[in-house]
């Protein structure tokens, strides 16, 4: 067995516990899973896409629609049912997806564990097909990643109680499509100086470097970004800490969703409780911030609650959703020699809670779900500017993440 604590006690001063130590057996039972290319859609333009919601409103799972990129046009095809699919990924070959059962959610009880659930599509039909679910080993999982060879999936805990607190989970993938049970828990520990909302660890983010060594979760709860070295054969315990242990965010600022530019020179962090998007610089498994831009406009005084960020297909925008008071979505242009951020624009989501969003592989088209009002909008997105216009509703329950995926 490989035992990835030597240094136990140091990295508990650090605020990290693992469990779960069985990684040989792990590695020698998890198949590796094909690397393809993604196929080309036999309609070019046309894809398939999956939508998330909560399910304690109008949905009852995961919806999947055709959406045609030449006129935004999007299609119902089916559904599946399946509990607070609010997370959504899709492997690289687009037959297999996986989602977070959201639970217990804010009023139930701290024992009930959350789920990953795992099903297989067909893209030519446009249909999900359940395979299994298992524990996601903590509350409120909220977020999937992928290790950078796909053999495992990765769901960070929120959590909303200190037992068993913040936490990510790492699983093994099956050949069948399935997902195996997990085969390591790594909890956090700490809080920060927001009362009820930083009383405890709250992990909400797993996400690879581009250079695949190394993995950073991100800690709403105690303002941290852990690093983990990422070692696929085992010799180094699969996941584990570096001797440094994590970048320091500012206390309070509730660091949330963290994404990585193509090159792999700089990172992109929305901070939750601070409203803000910092730009970071990357190298050797090291992020070091460079700046920090706030997502409101100047004399805003209502509440805030930065989401979700991504970039534009191109790398040449960026977007990241503001909910609270605020309900929008907005857009910098990301300066090709420094990596800095420059306001281009805020646009309102039409809408309550603006959680996730996509952008088309066209580049486009865009669609932000919001949460609390049913709604979801797909704004014509222009490719040379960033800017969005001519916004077109879709009506669907609490919707919260959307995935494309080419269309057979």
């Amino acid at each position: 067995m490989v035992r990835p604590m030597s240094r136990r006690a140091a990295h508990t001063a650090l605020g990290v516990r693992y469990a779960g130590l069985a990684f040989a057996c792990a590695l020698a039972s998890a198949p590796a899973m094909a690397q393809q290319d993604a196929p080309a859609a036999a309609n070019a333009g046309v894809y398939d896409l999956l939508v998330g919601t909560y399910t304690a409103g109008k949905s009852h799972g995961i919806y999947v629609y055709r959406f045609d990129a030449s006129n935004g046009q999007v299609t119902p095809l089916s559904s599946v049912q399946t509990v607070n699919p609010s997370y959504l990924v899709v492997t690289r070959d687009h037959r297999r997806v996986y989602a977070v059962n959201e639970l217990p959610g804010d009023n139930g009880p701290a024992t009930e564990r959350g789920g990953i659930s795992a099903f297989t599509f067909d893209p030519r039909a446009g249909t999900l097909s359940f395979v299994n679910r298992v524990s996601s080993e903590g509350n409120d999982p909220c977020y999937l990643s992928f290790s950078p060879d796909e053999r495992y999936l990765l769901t960070a805990n929120y959590s909303v109680a200190a037992d068993p607190g913040g936490s990510f989970a790492v699983f093994p993938l099956q050949a069948s499509g399935g997902v195996g049970d997990a085969v390591l828990v790594v909890h956090h520990e700490g809080g920060g100086p927001v009362k009820g909302r930083q009383d405890d660890a709250h992990v909400h983010s797993t996400v690879f470097a581009p250079d695949g060594r190394y993995l950073f979760a991100q800690d709403l709860g105690n303002d941290k970004l852990y690093e983990y070295r990422y070692t696929n054969d085992g010799s180094r315990g699969l996941i584990s800490p570096v001797p440094e242990g994590y970048t320091q965010m500012p206390p309070g600022s509730g660091p949330r969703h963290l994404i990585f530019d193509a090159a792999g020179h700089y990172a992109y962090l929305t901070s939750e409780l601070a409203g803000t998007v910092t730009t970071l610089q990357y190298a050797n498994g090291k992020l070091r911030p460079l700046q920090v831009v706030r997502l409101t406009a100047p004399g805003f005084k209502g509440k805030i609650g930065a989401g979700a960020i991504h970039l534009s297909p191109d790398g040449k925008f960026l977007y990241a959703t503001n909910r609270g008071d605020v309900n929008e979505i907005v857009v910098f242009s990301v300066d090709p020699y420094d990596g800095l951020l420059k306001l281009v624009g805020r646009y309102s989501t039409l809408g309550r809670t603006p959680r996730e969003f996509a952008i088309d592989p066209t580049g486009r088209w865009l669609i932000v779900g919001n949460q609390d009002s049913d709604s979801a909008f797909i704004f014509r997105r222009d490719p040379e500017t960033g800017r969005l216009a001519e916004p077109a509703q879709l009506s669907i329950g609490s919707p919260v993440d959307f995935a494309f995926t080419p269309s057979s």
